[in-house]
């Protein structure tokens, strides 16, 4: 080895050293504080998908936490510029902000104006970023995460006709999307009847006759969480009698061809019968 190739190995050995260094002094000072055997909670993210964010390590916490130069010099004198709790809580839109500066996707797209963006929720409300699994991405715990708020579904999932979402067989998330929709009640589809055809697909049609009220609007007749009237009828009797067999169509469908009629009848499910 010449002298010239053995002082040039030095001076590269030398600049990565320099580099390494200045690399660490400029990394955040987080885990300085936050030791693994201290707040072992906190470590939990470097788990995740979240603790590579930004090449992993303190880089990571910035991401979501900000900078937080005023923190990283005070310690517990100075709040972090985003916190999620239980200390020093960010305002919502703060904190959505932070999570939405990454997640903005298909699913998220409808947030603005969403009910729960307008119930002031914040995406920590539902949400476990720290955790290897976030429980409201697993079926049951997220059930059990919506119906803690909506207690009328709650009840109406235990009547005696109803969608199997305490089962276990459907979820919440089959037919709503709690970052919003395109129309009411966060709905997948733009529509009610979209929405329902989605799984119903045999009562899309298109029926030779079509019955009006089953066009127009599924839950006319139908109750989507649950009823005591079988199939999750809104009610019981002779108002659905004339169509019982197939009340998405009128009772001319039912005829044989030579029995059809020169028009459609007029008589609808909630027609009186003699």
């Amino acid at each position: 080895m010449t002298g010239s190739t053995f002082r040039a190995i030095i001076f590269l050995c030398s600049v990565l050293l320099t580099s390494t260094a200045a690399w660490a002094e400029d990394e955040p000072g987080c885990l300085d504080c936050h030791a693994a055997d201290g707040d072992s909670a906190v470590h939990l993210v470097f788990n995740t998908v979240h603790g590579s964010l930004n090449g992993g390590g303190a880089n990571a916490c910035t991401a979501c936490h900000g900078p937080s130069e005023q923190h990283d010099m005070r310690g517990k004198k100075k709040p972090v510029d985003i916190s999620f709790g239980p200390l020093w809580t960010s305002d919502v839109e703060t904190r959505n902000g932070s999570c939405q500066g990454c997640h903005d996707n298909q699913e998220q797209m409808h947030w603005v104006g969403s009910a729960h963006q307008q119930e002031n929720l914040a995406c920590s409300d539902c949400h476990q970023s720290h955790t290897r699994q976030d429980p409201v991405l697993e079926g049951q715990a997220a059930q059990a995460l919506c119906l803690d708020c909506h207690t009328q579904v709650r009840a109406e999932l235990q009547l005696p006709s109803r969608h199997p979402i305490i089962e276990g067989k459907t979820d919440c998330v089959d037919c709503h999307n709690p970052h919003g929709g395109f129309g009411d009640a966060s709905l997948r589809e733009v529509t009610l009847n979209d929405n329902c055809f989605s799984c119903h697909q045999d009562k899309r049609g298109p029926f030779l006759w079509e019955h009006p009220p089953a066009a127009e609007d599924c839950s006319l007749c139908h109750r989507p969480h649950g009823s005591v009237h079988e199939p999750l009828l809104t009610a019981r009797g002779r108002r659905f009698a004339s169509n019982a067999t197939r009340p998405h169509s009128t009772p001319a469908y039912r005829m044989a061809v030579k029995d059809w009629p020169a028009a459609p009848p007029t008589r609808t499910c909630w027609a009186r019968t003699a």
